[in-house]
């Protein structure tokens, strides 16, 4: 790892902190009492911000890019657009000294000495917490549900988003160590659900998808680290622990850096994670790296330190000349900002190098970046894979590429610049000097070298005398045995070397220089055998010695003995080369590229070298090129190897051969094969029909696409083979990429699976409705097959054709389904009901889906699906309630009632769905009145009569139970209440009202006018006029305006009082009963008689004397004996504490007007319920689906008004239940 100074600035002032726009190409830097805005490309100052007056500590960009804010010793935040203006302002009690924003809500939390403060966009005010210690740190968890704070008394507290302590966190060294610097590890679930939130702009769905990961409530818990250093150590050397991975999935890290010199990490429960580190410096910084691999740590050290996510330090990043005040990392790169006390800020860019190595066929690499120690060199030796670090070695044991047993070598404070393995010793190569170490760590031998070490190679050898070469910068080339003190002299060149490698017999030398050319020495003269440009890595093929490869310019080169270089593309560097495989290292990885050798090959064949030829050949050629060497090699009379490729390819002799030992002995049969081989077809097919072999002459004829002569062969043969051969014709039209002819020749030859495959392939719809509809029916998989193509081109209406014309109603169903062809699917349900769920459920789905969440419930409840039916009923009720949607939940709660209803015609579930039924009923009616109270008290102007307004809430205040429904408020119903009854004079009920507010806890935009209600009602009489009392039609009593709560029968005859749901007046009627033994229908058709009345005869009488005229009527015994049967049914007497209903016989049905009887035709299990109007001049209409009785004016306007019943919401046109 390296690091490169791209730009550098210095301003005036300390650079406090330091914040990158979220897509990086803006920064925010606070110094002194201004901001300073940059271009991160070039390092240009675009902008200072001026907006405080005093040092501003703290800056926050927040996750959206839209806004940031910052925070200043003046107590004052600022909040800033992206455009750079500021937008908001408010202020602490003391100076602010660090501001954060949730990534989620963009919630943003500011903290100054003595409390912190949570504002967000939507709320108008800032909620502010008292702290028991100054706040130095935040920062907020990845999924925003919790904010660490980092204090100077040393305690780490974790709080939800509403500002309450969950967790505490009591670090050792109390306020001597103060929390100068926390961060949360941002895991990599994290960045893919902001990838996505990008793509698909659902935030809600998203967050939700991954919320559901991490625990809801998290139980408040006080940890403390004292007993840290006690637990056993970690093995630092433990890269690839599958625990660890999972540890950081499961968990959200939290980094603390403490001025006690030491950093630490800590679960979100607040147990730590491992043992503190020390530091030796005072950290001021800390800041995770995007995905969460790597800690950025600056301080009073002077310079940047780059760490691992588990705390081990990996190396510096840039030394400066003050304090490091502030480090941040530019998102999603490798760049970092460093901002100091004494002003500079600079921009550096972290390079990753990559390591590699080879071991035979099986290769490793690795990146400096993955492993918890910087891996600069590794090295493979049996089974064993070793690793250079900083100051250690460490050694895997295993098969190769699987780590197990591991040994660290410690060996000082010397940098290191490579280690491999030879034999039983590990070499280590120190500039200058060479060391051989035992496996043990041992050090056995060491060798000084004139010039740097540029380059060394394992050249193998006898157990214990293994050789290296080694390349200098002096352009020396060595030959070191391990247990020899003196280095062997190979060759001097004057340009240092670059890279170097021997051949397999060890008697030619590749070097490549640092004017990037390759040089091919022979080692025993020393002489110069070729040279090539452009080169910057060499390897030497280890299968045959007169092959290498080089690369360079983008280019592999392979070259075979003296002959021209062959070349192609290729990115990377060769890092070796095996047979027909080279191995190229590109950027991270090593790849193993099959190279034919084809060209080197037939350059040997150019110059008759059949030999060479031939074994270049075996490292991986075509069957053509060992065709092209067996004939080159025949004519050139080299039998030898012409065999031996022949014998490659498996020649006609061979085959022949083996024939004849398996008792084949047929002479015209190998004299066909003969012929064909020799490309006399005609021949070879006339003597495959001498033979018997009719099958082998279509077989030759068809695999050379000779279709005519193939027909001509077998004349009016069996029908067979014709169809074979039409079909093989279109087999191979298919293949020549003529598929209109094959799909034709398919058809003619009856195989119409293949014809439709490729119609299908190719979106030949006009062709597939055309195949479809000349197939019988009984045909079935050809058909499916038509059809399954023909949804998938999106021709719905010609699937369903196929589909009819089989006979395949399901699969019609599931097209209709598929393609939301709703109405054929209804149509289609309608004749064949077993289909009904197949139909009605997927449409509940897709309704729900799109936010039809009514017409989903009744799809579900169509489809016989109660359970979800109910379920999206009582979710709709609840966000209803929830959003003071009142006349919504009441409608949705009668929706409910009446599924009950229908739920309760099964006697398993009657009881239980009827008092279910009666509840829902009663709530519908409770929140129907509450809407108008609501509107009433929320909304500046009200639309219904004090008159309304006062019967609504006299009948919420009698009827509410004693548990009151969620979202109903008494206050609202009660001030209400003793508005309007004061307003109307019932003063008595008014003074009962304001009683009651007393007792109630009163929201402060009703605390004046209560208070003042109160004091005015003291002044009126404590007697109710009359009139708003309720009167009972059945007993003529006029009930007084204060009842008992829960009283809404009349007080004297105890006949429950009905209300219209409109005005909530008592209506004219009273409920009656029949007599046992009449049935309902039977009682419909007594009332329908409706017997005429003989008319009364009502005689005058006229007295007069000198001071008075009276007039007298005179009722004859007939008028008298007129009474209506129901009206003498009716009880009178007075104060009964029992409810005495109303039982009618035959006569008095009979007696009854159809005009004046309403009946509530209630479907079973329930009773039909009838009311006899006692002012048959005074209209009443009752809605035939809710049974909600209305003045019939009234009923008129509502409908009017809102197209339909204001409480079931039935159409005017739509027919009753």
């Amino acid at each position: 790892m390296r690091a490169v100074l791209t730009w550098r600035d210095k301003a005036e002032h300390c650079i406090n902190d330091i914040a990158f726009k979220p897509d990086g190409t803006q920064l925010i830097l606070a110094a002194g009492s201004r901001l300073l805005v940059y271009d991160t490309s070039d390092g240009t100052l675009l902008q200072p911000l001026k907006g405080h007056k005093d040092t501003v500590y703290c800056v926050a960009y927040a996750k959206d890019g839209k806004r940031f804010a910052s925070g200043s010793a003046d107590k004052s935040v600022i909040i800033w657009t992206s455009k750079l203006e500021g937008i908001l302002k408010y202020t602490h009690n003391d100076a602010i000294q660090c501001v954060s924003y949730n990534p989620i809500t963009h919630q943003l939390a500011s903290c100054s000495s003595s409390d912190f403060g949570l504002w967000s966009p939507e709320q108008k005010s800032v909620s502010k917490h008292k702290s028991s210690s100054k706040i130095i740190c935040c920062s907020w968890t990845n999924d925003g549900q919790y904010l660490a704070l980092g204090m100077f008394n040393g305690i780490i507290s974790i709080r939800n988003k509403n500002g309450e302590e969950k967790v505490k966190i009591e670090r050792p060294g109390g306020s001597l160590s103060p929390i100068w610097s926390i961060c949360w590890n941002p895991s990599s679930r994290w960045e893919s659900f902001w990838m996505n939130r990008e793509n698909e702009d659902a935030e809600d769905v998203i967050a939700n998808r991954y919320f559901q990961e991490i625990p809801s409530t998290l139980k408040s818990a006080v940890y403390s680290s004292q007993g840290s250093e006690a637990e056993e150590e970690e093995p630092e050397e433990e890269d690839d622990s599958p625990g660890d991975d999972n540890l950081e999935e499961r968990n959200d890290i939290l980094a603390v850096a403490d001025w006690g010199q030491k950093v630490s990490f800590y679960q979100l429960s607040g147990k730590q994670i491992g043992k503190d580190r020390a530091l030796n410096f005072d950290p001021c910084c800390i800041s995770y790296f995007t995905k969460g691999e790597y800690i950025l740590l600056g301080g009073s050290d002077k310079q940047v330190s780059l760490f691992t996510k588990d705390g081990v330090r990996l190396g510096t990043v840039g030394e400066q000349n003050s304090w490091v005040w502030t480090c941040q990392v530019k998102p999603d790169s490798n760049y970092v900002v460093v901002g100091c006390q004494d002003g500079t800020i600079s921009f550096y860019q972290l390079i990753f190098s990559t390591v590699h190595g080879l071991y035979k066929d099986p290769l490793i690499t690795e990146q400096e970046k993955k492993k918890k120690w910087l891996v600069k060199k590794i090295a493979i030796y049996r089974h064993s894979i070793w690793r250079n670090c900083p100051e250690k070695i460490f050694r895997s044991h295993g098969e190769v590429g699987v780590f197990r047993g591991l040994i660290q070598m410690h060996y000082g404070k010397f940098e290191c610049k490579k280690n491999l393995l030879v034999g039983g010793v590990h070499h280590i190569i120190c500039e200058k000097r060479l060391q051989c170490l035992s496996f043990s760590g041992v050090k056995e031998r060491e060798w000084q070298m004139e010039s740097l070490i540029r380059y060394i190679k394992v050249i193998g050898g006898p157990p214990g005398r293994e050789g290296l070469l080694v390349g200098l910068k002096n352009g020396q080339i060595l030959k070191i045995f391990v247990d020899n003190l003196f280095a062997i002299i190979l060759l001097k060149q004057a340009t240092a070397v670059r890279c170097l490698d021997m051949s397999a017999s060890r008697k030619k030398l590749a070097v490549v220089d640092e004017n990037d050319t390759c040089l091919v020495y022979d080692i025993d003269t020393k002489e110069l055998l070729f040279q090539e440009p452009n080169a910057n890595s060499v390897a030497w093929n280890t299968q045959c010695e007169d092959m290498l490869c080089f690369s360079g310019g983008g280019y592999l080169n392979i070259k075979a003995s003296t002959f021209p270089v062959h070349r192609q593309k290729l990115q990377g560097f060769v890092v070796g080369y095996n047979g027909s495989k080279i191995f190229c290292l590109h950027v991270f990885s090593i790849s193993a590229v099959e190279v034919p050798q084809s060209a080197p090959m037939y350059q040997y064949l150019d110059r008759k070298l059949f030999k060479e030829a031939y074994q270049i050949a075996c490292l991986g050629v075509t069957d053509t090129d060992w065709r092209e060497l067996a004939m080159e090699a025949l004519e050139g009379l080299d039998f030898e190897t012409a065999k031996k490729a022949f014998i490659r390819v498996q020649d006609l002799i061979s085959s022949m051969e083996e024939r004849k030992k398996q008792g084949e002995t047929n002479n015209d049969l190998f004299l066909a094969d003969v012929f064909s081989y020799q490309g006399k077809f005609h021949e070879a097919a006339k003597l495959y029909k001498r033979s018997g072999h009719e099958n082998l002459a279509l077989d030759m004829y068809t695999d050379l696409c000779m279709f005519e002569y193939a027909k001509d062969f077998l004349g009016s043969g069996d029908p067979k083979e014709t169809k074979m051969l039409i079909t093989k014709q279109a087999d191979w039209a298919r293949n020549i990429k003529e598929p209109k002819a094959a799909v034709e020749m398919y058809i003619s030859a009856g195989e119409h699976v293949k014809a439709i495959e490729i119609c299908g392939d190719h979106g030949w719809v006009d062709m597939l409705i055309d195949i479809a509809r000349k197939l019988d029916k009984a045909e079935r998989e050809p058909l499916l097959l038509c059809a399954t193509y023909l949804k998938k081109l999106d021709s719905p209406g010609y699937a369903a054709e196929t589909y009819l014309k089989m006979g395949d109603l399901k699969s019609l169903v599931q097209l209709h389904v598929e393609t939301q062809r709703w109405d054929e699917a209804f149509a289609l349900g309608e004749k064949n009901p077993e289909f009904k769920d197949d139909i009605y459920v997927p449409y509940a789905q897709w309704l729900a889906e799109n936010d039809r969440f009514e017409e989903a419930q009744k799809a579900f409840h169509k489809a016989g699906r109660q359970r979800e039916a109910v379920q999206v009923l009582e979710q709709l009720t609840n966000n209803a309630v929830a959003e003071s949607r009142f006349n919504d939940a009441a409608y949705y709660y009668w929706m409910l009632s009446m599924q009950c209803l229908d739920i309760a015609q099964d006697p398993a579930q009657k009881d239980m769905m009827l008092g279910k039924f009666h509840h829902f009923q009663r709530l519908a009616e409770l929140y129907h009145g509450y809407h108008a109270i609501h509107r009433h008290t929320e909304d500046p102007f009200s639309v219904h009569r004090p008159e309304t307004l006062f019967n609504i809430s006299r009948f919420l205040v009698h009827s509410l139970p004693k548990d009151t429904p969620l979202g109903i408020s008494k206050v609202k119903i009660l001030f209400t209440l003793a508005k309007q009854s004061k307003a109307l004079g019932a003063y008595k009920l008014a003074r009962h009202a304001y009683d009651k507010l007393r007792g109630l806890y009163i929201p402060a935009r009703f605390q004046k006018s209560i208070e003042l209600g109160t004091l005015t009602i003291r002044a009126k009489p404590f007697h109710d006029s009359e009139e708003p009392g309720a009167l009972c039609y059945r007993c003529s009593t006029n009930n007084p305006a204060a009842q008992q709560p829960g009283q809404t029968s009349a007080s004297n005859c105890r006949q429950p009082l009905h209300l219209p749901a409109s005005s909530y007046d008592v209506l004219h009627l009273v409920e009656f009963y029949l007599e046992e033994g009449i049935t309902d229908e039977e009682a419909i058709s007594l009332i329908d008689l409706e017997v005429p009345r003989p008319k009364q005869d009502n005689r005058q009488q006229e007295i007069a004397n000198n001071s008075s005229q009276i007039l007298r009527l005179v009722e004859t015994k007939d008028s008298m004996g007129d009474e209506d049967p129901f009206t003498a049914k009716l009880s009178f007497e007075q104060g009964g504490s029992e409810f005495v209903p109303v039982v009618v016989s035959r006569l008095v049905l009979r007696s009854m007007s159809r005009r004046d009887v309403l009946i509530k035709r209630w479907p079973p299990p329930l009773r039909w319920q009838y009311f006899r109007s006692l002012l048959p001049d005074v209209s009443i209409t009752m809605c035939p689906s809710c049974f909600q009785m209305f003045h019939s004016e009234d009923y008129e306007l509502l409908v009017l008004q809102h197209g339909c019943c204001p409480y079931c919401r039935r159409c005017k046109d739509d027919p009753g239940p």
